[in-house]
């Protein structure tokens, strides 16, 4: 019995998901969780085989959580299950510990597909991202990579933030940062992707399918 906990900050979802998943007698939903924060605490708890999270969502989103949980529950798989792009969001993602990335508009059988893939400790990989993987690992023999995707883990979190309109203030409040540091972060994201102002960074992650 795979032993499932769903994160997703619509409960529409999560019972929609809760009740595909009882019609697969070797999986069992044991929790569910609204925000990141709950996320977290579902993985100190123990008693999960896999975590299916959603990346979008209020509170602490996906990718904080995801670093989080790794941190604390490094062997837990958590498969990603968004809205937002795979193209832009999954290669980066895996490489910050997710076993998995798929998006909503998937075919329902992948999900059960990844679920026990990733259970056996295995990362379940769609054939999109095995090419994106591939052209990384050619040393740059594909497309380009975007800038969004040489910022770090921090910075990604910061930018996502600034991105979606949230006040440096409340930034540092929410990732327990200092103010200073948050800023520290800003300018260095505005020179990475050779920004001026938070209205281009939000202009580029629309442009990019980062935020909706």
């Amino acid at each position: 019995m795979i032993r499932i906990a769903i994160v997703d900050d619509h409960a529409i979802v999560r019972a929609g998901l809760r009740q595909f998943f009882a019609d697969h007698v070797d999986f069992s939903v044991v929790a569910e969780a609204a925000n990141g924060r709950e996320a977290l605490d579902i993985a100190r708890a123990g008693g999960v085989d896999v975590m299916v999270m959603d990346l979008s969502m209020g509170d602490q989103g996906g990718v904080e959580a995801l670093v989080a949980i790794k941190a604390r529950a490094p062997d837990l798989p958590v498969l990603i299950l968004s809205a937002l792009p795979e193209a832009h969001y999954a290669t980066a993602l895996l490489q910050q510990g997710a076993s998995g990335y798929l998006g909503k508009d998937c075919d329902p059988e992948n999900i059960v597909d990844a679920i026990r893939t990733v259970s056996r400790g295995r990362k379940y990989i769609s054939a999109s991202v095995a090419e994106q993987l591939a052209e990384a690992l050619a040393g740059g023999g594909g497309l380009e990579k975007s800038a969004h995707q040489k910022l770090s883990q921090r910075e990604l979190q910061v930018f996502l933030r600034l991105a979606a309109g949230e006040a440096v203030g409340h930034i540092a409040e929410h990732m327990s940062l200092s103010i200073k540091t948050v800023s520290t972060y800003r300018a260095r994201i505005m020179e990475k992707l050779s920004l001026a102002s938070n209205s281009d960074l939000t202009y580029y992650a629309l442009k990019n399918g980062l935020i909706q």
